[in-house]
């Protein structure tokens, strides 16, 4: 399997993430959304935390179905009371999972902003989707 992360001519070069994967794999893998389970004990109200947490149980995930971090093709996060001032928490936030699960770049990734998750202790959720050999 193999994944390339473009940016393609005429879209914006973001350092964090790509605009584009291509990704050839003969399995495709849904990870549901995954929240800090434990928010209270890594900070609830520490979004860079919150996603750092988030993005090691979508590793875990990914482990199960016999893949890894290397393997997503595409990243949803949703940020309870979103605002672009908080950009720089999910900045850090993705920069630590990355540095702790050893990706780079962070794959394509949308952010939407929800009024709420399952619980009020979760500022974030991230869905992704991998493919697999």
């Amino acid at each position: 399997m193999s994944i390339e992360f473009t940016n393609p001519d005429g879209l914006p070069e973001i350092d964090l993430y790509r605009q584009v994967s291509i990704a050839t794999g003969s399995r495709i893998v849904h990870i549901a959304g995954q929240v800090s389970w434990g928010a209270g004990e890594v900070g609830e109200s520490d979004l860079a935390s919150q996603i750092e947490d988030s993005y090691a149980h979508v590793a875990t995930a990914l482990a199960g179905a016999g893949g890894s971090v290397d393997d997503i093709v595409d990243l949803t996060m949703f940020v309870v009371d979103w605002a672009p001032a908080r950009m720089s928490e999910v900045v850090d936030g993705l920069d630590r999972a990355a540095g702790r699960l050893g990706r780079r770049p962070v794959p394509p990734a949308t952010l939407i902003g929800v009024a709420a998750l399952a619980a009020p202790e979760y500022l974030v959720e991230l869905k992704a989707v991998a493919v697999l050999p």
